[in-house]
C-alpha cells in the first residue's frame, strides 16, 4: 500500500505531484523555451512565441489529460463548436497559444554528447517517474509482467474514416509493466524501441522469447531478494529465465505455451498431449528441485511452470456453469491474479491520453503520463481522503484537469 499517508483534504492534484512534481513540471518549462530558442536561431524568429511559465505547462497538460476522460480525436476539438467543444476550459488559453506550447514542447531539449540511448529525450522523466511509483507504494508479494492495453477506444476507431485510420502510424515501440495484481499499481515501466529490424527490434520482440527475457530482466531489476512471486504469460514464461531469478530471490508462477514459450530443458513428454481421453481437472506433474511442470486439462491442456507454489497443494477453479473444478494451487493463483489484471484493463484503459503524436518520445510520455494518473487515482482511492469525497476514475481526473488549469483552489484548507 502507500508509503505515506496524505490528508483528508488531499486534492487529485496532491495524488498527481507525488509522481509529477513541480521540479519535473519547472524542467519542462525550461527546456521548452530553450528549445523554441534554438528551434527559432535555426529557422527562423517566430514574433507570436512568448517564453511559457509554469502556469501555462500546467494548462497544457491539463488540456491533454482532458482527451482521457472525453476521447476527443484532437485536444483542438475543445476550442471548436463542435460535440466535443469545451467551453469552461476554453476560456484559459487560446487555441493558437496552445499549438504555440505543442509546437516547441520538451522534455530534454539539447541531445548531450555521451548519449546513445534512443529515449534520450524522455529517459529523464521515466526516471523520475520510477522514482516516484518505489517511493511512494509498497507492492503486494503478486505481481504481474505484462503489456498493458494502450490502444484506442474502440468506440472512438469505429467512427474514424477509413482514410482516418490509415494516417495513424503504427506504434514504433512496445510497452511493458510491472504490476502489483491485487491493487493494480504499475510498479514499473519498460519501453521497448522498434529500432529497424536488428535483433533489438520490436519485430524481433514478438518472436524471440529471449528478448521477452531482457524484457522481464529489466522490469524486476528492482525486485530482488523480496521474495516476490512474478506471474508471467507464454512469451515470457521459460525455465531458464525462472531459474535465474530463483537465485535473486523472485519467484514465478507462468503460463506455457509450446508455440510462444521456450521450451529448453522441459520433458518432452509434459510438451506432447496425452493420447488418452482426459478429464476435466485431471493434471499431470513433473519436477526438478522447487521447479514443477504441471500439465492440467480443462476443454483444453494448459501448462504452467511454477516455483512459488508446491504442486501437491490443491486449489480449485469456479465456473458459473460447471461448478468447481478442481487444480492445483499454482493453477488457481494464476487464473486469480491474471483475471485482476484483465479487470484493471477494462477499468483504466479506456482513461489513456487519446492524443496521438508523431514522434516516438511523445507517444511514450503522454502513455506514461496516463499510467501516473491511474497510479495516483489507485493511491486516493487507498486514502482517507477518498472516504471524504469519494470520486469516480473519471471524476478524479476532472478534478485534475481543473486543477492543472487553475479552476480549483488546491491549496490545503486549515
Amino acid at each position: 500500500g502507500p508509503t505515506r499517508k496524505m490528508p483528508l483534504t488531499a486534492s487529485a492534484m496532491d495524488f498527481f505531484q507525488l509522481f509529477v512534481p513541480d521540479n519535473v513540471l519547472k524542467n519542462m518549462v525550461v527546456q521548452t523555451n530553450m528549445y523554441a530558442k534554438k528551434y527559432q536561431e535555426r529557422f527562423g524568429s517566430d514574433d507570436a512565441w512568448i517564453d511559457v511559465t509554469l502556469s501555462e505547462m500546467k494548462a497544457f497538460l491539463g488540456y491533454m489529460i482532458s482527451t482521457s476522460i472525453h476521447h476527443c480525436e484532437s485536444v483542438l476539438s475543445i476550442w471548436s463548436s463542435g460535440f466535443y467543444s469545451n467551453k469552461s476550459i476554453a476560456l484559459i488559453m487560446t487555441q493558437s497559444r496552445f499549438e504555440k506550447i505543442l509546437k516547441y514542447f520538451h522534455i530534454v531539449a539539447f541531445r548531450s554528447s555521451q548519449t546513445t540511448h534512443s529515449l534520450y529525450k524522455i529517459q529523464p522523466f521515466l526516471d523520475s517517474l520510477q522514482n516516484g511509483f518505489d517511493s511512494a507504494f509498497r507492492p503486494s508479494q503478486a505481481q504481474v509482467l505484462h503489456e498493458p492495453l494502450i490502444d484506442e477506444d474502440p468506440v472512438f476507431i469505429a467512427t474514424c474514416t477509413e482514410r482516418e485510420l490509415r494516417k495513424r502510424k503504427k506504434r514504433k515501440f512496445s510497452l511493458w509493466v510491472r504490476q502489483c495484481s491485487s491493487t493494480g499499481f504499475i510498479c514499473q515501466i519498460y519501453v521497448h524501441l522498434k529500432e529497424g529490424s536488428g535483433a533489438d527490434g520490436l519485430d524481433a520482440l514478438k518472436n524471440k522469447p529471449q528478448l521477452h527475457s531482457m524484457v522481464a530482466k529489466s522490469l524486476c531489476q528492482n525486485a530482488s531478494g523480496k521474495n516476490y512471486i512474478i506471474f508471467t504469460g507464454p512469451s515470457i514464461t521459460s525455465l531458464n529465465l525462472f531459474e535465474e531469478f530463483e537465485k535473486q530471490g523472485i519467484y514465478c508462477c507462468g503460463l506455457l505455451s509450446t508455440r510462444k514459450s521456450d521450451c529448453t530443458g522441459l520433458p518432452p513428454s509434459m510438451l506432447n498431449n496425452p493420447e488418452t481421453p482426459q478429464f476435466r481437472g485431471q493434471y499431470r506433474i513433473r519436477m526438478k528441485g522447487n521447479m514443477s511442470l504441471i500439465c492440467w486439462y480443462n476443454k483444453g491442456h494448459f501448462r504452467f511452470l511454477t516455483n512459488a507454489y508446491s504442486p501437491v497443494q490443491q486449489g480449485v477453479i469456479i465456473k458459473r456453469k460447471s461448478g468447481e473444478i478442481p487444480c492445483p494451487l499454482a493453477v488457481e493463483a494464476f487464473a486469480a491474479h491474471l483475471s485482476y489484471i484483465c479487470k484493471y484493463d477494462d477499468k483504466y484503459s479506456k482513461y489513456f491520453i487519446s492524443h496521438k503524436p508523431n514522434k516516438t518520445w511523445q507517444q511514450v510520455f503522454w502513455f506514461a503520463i496516463s499510467i501516473a494518473i491511474n497510479n495516483a487515482y489507485i493511491l486516493y482511492k487507498m486514502s482517507e481522503a477518498y472516504h471524504v469525497t469519494r470520486y469516480s476514475r473519471a471524476q478524479f481526473g476532472e478534478r485534475l484537469v481543473r486543477e492543472l488549469l487553475g479552476l480549483e483552489d488546491t491549496s490545503p484548507s486549515h
